[in-house]
């Protein structure tokens, strides 16, 4: 396993325990009041948009690992 692969991988179950974390009663239960934002109850608004994180910090580790790997094949 190369460095690169090694480190998204690292990152990549870093991620996933942040998720964990994330989406558990302790911190669930700081957006559970009666708060609303633009119209849409607090913690569906922050399932939605840390949803929307973590796909797009997902996505982030994957294609960077995809755009360097295409970088060393590209100099062969």
């Amino acid at each position: 396993m190369t460095d690169g692969a090694r480190r998204r991988r690292e990152r990549l179950i870093a991620l996933f325990i942040l998720g964990v974390l994330a989406f558990n009663y302790p911190l669930l239960s700081l957006f559970a009041v009666d708060g609303q934002i633009f119209g849409i109850p607090l913690l569906v608004a922050y399932l939605f948009v840390a949803w929307c994180g973590f796909i797009i910090f997902t996505w982030w580790i994957i294609g960077r690992g995809e755009r360097g790997n295409a970088r060393r094949t590209d100099r062969s």
